[in-house]
């Protein structure tokens, strides 16, 4: 998902702004904002994956230790 929002961002980015009307203008900065928030999630959801695999690692290693 990263790597289509940062080509969405890159190719928002090109978009020549002194040719497009305020409204266009407008939309252009909700569109950066809307991808900005989603590339954020998408780190969160990362760091969120990365948490449960150690917290799945620890609940493994109690079971593993508890059986003995």
């Amino acid at each position: 998902m990263a790597d289509t929002i940062a080509e969405t961002v890159d190719l928002l980015y090109m978009i020549d702004q002194e040719k497009l009307t305020p409204d266009q203008q407008i939309a252009l900065g909700t569109a950066l904002a809307s991808l900005a928030q989603a590339e954020r999630l998408e780190q969160i959801n990362e760091r969120l994956r990365s948490i449960h695999q150690v917290l799945n690692a620890w609940a493994l290693k109690a079971t593993v230790d508890g059986g003995r």
